[in-house]
């Protein structure tokens, strides 16, 4: 059976829960907390106040996104 390999923001999972030490549900969950925002404003603020690069923090904002 062959795996399929994951595309798109969840691609960025396993290293985000690696670097930051947190479940990818409980970055979600912060995201969720900001659903009044723009979609960079919420990268911005990932960045700033939690330390996650644009890269990583780009991922969870439009992974989350794109759920609801």
């Amino acid at each position: 059976m062959a795996t399929e390999k994951i595309k798109g923001p969840a691609s960025y999972f396993p290293s985000i829960e690696k670097k930051y030490g947190q479940p990818i549900a409980y970055w979600l969950d912060l995201v969720r907390g900001q659903a009044d925002k723009k979609h960079m404003e919420v990268v911005n603020w990932l960045k700033a106040e939690h330390g996650l690069g644009h890269g990583h923090a780009n991922a969870i904002v439009a992974y989350c996104r794109n759920q609801e």
